[in-house]
């Protein structure tokens, strides 16, 4: 059975899109007074929708589902397409959704990992200029911005950034200063971050419920930062993926518990279930240095050297603690991307 990913459907059908004139002002004057001056400019024509389908035997298929649908964003010449990776991680097909129930084939270009950017390139033209990179180091607390999705009026919308810090993904996965922003956004996925200036500033990846303050209740969202893919952009064009060496990874998905890393599941096919690591099993320590929450265990496990390397872990366990050996791997060799690009 096939499951669209988490975003709300009703985001990605292209129902009535914002055109550019008096209804685009008007609503931005609404939603952001500031901002209405974007109509002009015309950044959200270049906000478009992202729709993939996965095979049924994908890695990512049994928890992203084989149906996926969001946002994307027009950013370079001949309809190259930035979107949240996750959206079209192990595609065998993908699609650009566009204003008139208009679908344009795309081809897969890249994933990378260490941000979650992902790239499509349309298989003709889009007709639509490609929305210029701003820069997002600059932003913090209060800063007013723009949320745009895929799927007219009701996927854009004003909002605030209420934080700057890391995030830790349970995926093995460490984002330095994350955007987060408030109020929440329900179409998300792949959602364009814009500042005044119309220039995009960040990608929407996840709905969060502590945007403004670490475990306190603050819903909202997170988003890439841009300035993360410009060091990269040209590699993954021409490769796929950054030329950086990967990252050691092990198939573990932990959560932040009293100070300590806990395991909640591992992938049956990974390193960590081959060495014999399971669920239920707290991670203590990284070749002896104790582990305080899953950025720090993500630091030290990726400061032992490049995939491939070796990692000494200490565990608690039910039957005690455990000393094991795990030698870790590149996890671009465990996905179906062949397939992809």
């Amino acid at each position: 059975m096939t499951r669209l990913h988490a975003a709300p459907r009703t985001a990605f059908h292209p129902l009535s899109l914002l055109r550019r004139g008096a209804l685009v002002a008007g609503l931005l004057v609404i939603v952001f007074a500031g901002f209405a001056r974007l109509a002009a400019a015309g950044p959200l024509d270049a906000v478009v929708g992202v729709r993939a389908i996965i095979p049924e035997d994908a890695r990512t298929a049994e928890f992203l589902g084989t149906a996926r649908a969001g946002s994307g964003v027009v950013i370079g010449e001949g309809g190259l397409v930035l979107t949240i990776g996750y959206l079209i991680l192990e595609a065998i097909e993908a699609n650009i959704l566009l204003p008139g129930q208009r679908v344009v084939p795309a081809e897969v270009v890249a994933y990378d990992f260490e941000t979650g950017f992902g790239l499509l390139r349309a298989l003709s033209s889009l007709g639509i200029a490609p929305v210029a990179l701003g820069g997002s180091a600059a932003l913090s607390a209060g800063t007013e911005v723009l949320v745009a999705g895929f799927g007219g009026p009701g996927a854009i919308a004003g909002a605030h950034v209420v934080s700057r810090r890391d995030f830790a993904g349970y995926w093995e996965y460490l984002l330095p200063e994350a955007i987060f922003t408030a109020p929440p956004h329900p179409a998300y996925g792949g959602a364009a971050l814009l500042g005044r200036d119309g220039k995009l500033l960040g990608i929407g990846s996840l709905a969060v419920g502590d945007a403004a303050t670490p475990n306190e209740f603050s819903p909202g969202n997170m988003f890439v930062p841009i300035d993360a893919l410009k060091p990269i952009l040209d590699d993954m064009i021409a490769l796929g993926r950054s030329r950086t060496p990967p990252k050691p990874w092990l198939g573990v998905y932990g959560q932040d518990l009293r100070g300590r890393v806990f395991v909640n599941r591992v992938a049956s096919y990974g390193p960590a279930a081959k060495a014999g690591v399971s669920a239920n099993s707290v991670i203590v320590a990284v070749k002896g240095e104790p582990v305080r929450d899953l950025a720090d265990f993500y630091r030290k496990l990726w400061a032992l050297g490049p995939a491939g390397v070796e990692v000494p872990l200490t565990l608690m366990t039910p039957e005690g603690v455990q000393e094991t050996t795990v030698r870790s791997a590149d996890r671009y060799d465990f996905l179906k991307l062949k397939s992809s690009y």
